[in-house]
């Protein structure tokens, strides 16, 4: 009786059951559109901190580099070979090789660290910087000129003649060098699941094996590989020492941010920094405890500074920054001030929809229907209303979130330096960058995506559900307080 009855009902009040279902769809849509890109921007945020510190590290830690004193070095020193003239244009080359980001740390405060209480494991790396120059000199000749006085051979003063010659110059010559800059990452080999390679999968080749500690071998990043003609079986020459490329490193997300892989005491030596890291990466036991075992570091190990991805994340800027504050304040609160205007139309729609029934519920209470089962039947249609709006919303959410994803707009994002110093924090690993590159090593571009998860479907129905439930309240809430005699006074 209450399906069939239902039935009927919606069947003859088709357009105020679709006006209903509208109203509540286009507020679902919306809650599924604002939360799919909230979505996409957090996979966007995790993508750029992902490249940058390591999949599956939880926090770093480094120490802020310190003021350089009045009797330091000023800028980058190069050396080359003086020549003789038989030795004109020979082509001359210069590395020099820096730590990035932070001061370093012994190595011995990666086992310090691995014991803290919460710590699953802790990982050292060590990341420089190295400045190519390679380029040739050109020696200059000297000639000299010389010529008579214009006074009839008259000398000068003393009355010498003959001619004056002038001092010789030198003409030609020069110097051509080209500059080129990129970053190595020294990384334990014994656990490359966490640190500066775990986000990048071997596409060519071999990764390092733990009885590679020392050896001279090399991964080198897809892009700087490709730039450069390099191939597993190449040499790759730094300071003099050669190693042969081994793998193929193509990043997960983004671009990578390090160019060069090398086995960590290898990277030691090519930068005179024995048992030295510049950044060591955790993982916690349980990431819900990240900023428990962040105060036991810092409290425990004193001089250094502990980052978060957290730490990280708030300091990314750019289009991507400006994008997931729109979305997380004002589309939220949009969404949320759509569905309570939907909601309430829904019910003012349903109770004058009722108040129009009084005829029909009177007659239905005089032939001994009690309140209970008219607030039922009115109910049973406005959760009818509601799942048909759910329905609608869902099509129409899954379609703009479709959309946006097919788009897929560009955004910007560039990493800010959480650390004090010359690059502390996480902006200290790979990528970190040294003086002056920072800037452009940490700005990404990436495509923005919307994806719609089953908790996001399930909240959906959740919402088409509370508004029938709301509608058909307030519908039923008037429907039973009506009496037989309101429908004879309605006939008369």
């Amino acid at each position: 009786m209450f399906g069939i009855y239902l039935k009927r009902e919606l069947g003859r009040r088709k357009k105020a059951a679709l006006v209903i279902a509208l109203g509540l769809a286009l507020g679902i849509a919306l809650v599924i559109t604002v939360n799919s890109v909230s979505a996409g921007m957090t996979q966007a945020q995790d993508k750029v901190l992902q490249s940058l510190y390591g999949l599956g590290t939880d926090m770093t830690v480094t120490k802020a580099r310190t003021a350089p004193t009045a009797n330091s070095s000023g800028g980058p020193r190069f050396e080359f070979d003086a020549k003789g003239e038989d030795d004109d244009d020979t082509q001359q080359s210069s590395d020099r090789v820096s730590t990035q980001g932070g001061q370093a740390l012994k190595a011995a405060l990666v086992t310090q660290v691995a014991d803290q209480k919460g710590v699953a494991a802790a990982v050292g790396a060590l990341t420089l910087n190295v400045t190519k120059v390679d380029g040739s000199f050109t020696q200059g000749k000297a000639q000299s000129s010389s010529g008579t006085s214009g006074n009839g051979g008259q000398g000068g003063p003393g009355g010498s003649s003959g001619g004056s010659t002038a001092a010789p110059q030198v003409q030609g010559g020069g110097a051509s060098f080209d500059v080129n800059s990129y970053s190595v990452a020294g990384v334990d080999v014994t656990n490359q699941d966490l640190g500066p390679l775990a986000s990048s999968k071997i596409s060519s080749g071999v990764t390092f094996t733990s009885a590679q500690a020392n050896a001279k071998v090399a991964v080198v990043s897809k892009s700087y590989a490709k730039e450069n003609s390099y191939k597993v079986g190449s040499t790759l020459t730094i300071s003099s020492t050669k190693y042969k490329i081994i793998g193929i490193a193509t990043p997960d997300s983004s671009d990578s941010t390090t160019d060069v892989y090398l086995p960590l005491k290898q990277a030691q030596t090519l930068a005179d920094a024995a048992d030295q890291v510049t950044t060591i990466y955790v993982k916690a036991t349980d990431s819900k405890q990240i900023d428990t075992v962040k105060a036991t570091i810092t409290k425990n190990i004193s001089g250094t500074t502990v980052t978060t991805s957290a730490d990280l994340a708030e300091t990314v800027s750019g289009s991507l920054s400006t994008a997931s504050n729109l979305a997380t304040s004002v589309g939220k609160w949009l969404s949320i001030a759509v569905l309570v205007a939907a909601f309430l139309v829904a019910a003012l729609l349903t109770s004058s929809a009722v108040s129009r029934r009084v005829r029909e519920f009177g007659t239905l209470k005089a032939l001994g229907w009690p309140s209970r089962r008219v607030t039922r039947q009115v109910v049973g249609e406005s959760m009818v209303n509601g799942l048909l709006g759910g329905a609608l919303g869902i099509g129409l959410g899954l379609a703009a979130a479709y959309t946006v994803t097919a788009i897929s707009p560009k955004l910007t994002a560039e990493l800010g330096n959480t650390g004090g110093g010359g690059g502390g924090g996480m902006g200290g690993g790979p990528g970190g960058g040294g003086p002056g590159q920072q800037s452009a090593s940490n700005t990404m571009e990436i495509a923005l995506s919307a994806p719609v998860s089953v908790t996001t479907i399930a909240l959906a129905v959740g919402l088409a559900v509370a508004g029938g439930l709301i509608a058909g309240a307030m519908g039923g809430w008037r429907a039973s307080r009506m009496r037989p005699a309101d429908a004879l006074r309605s006939v008369s």
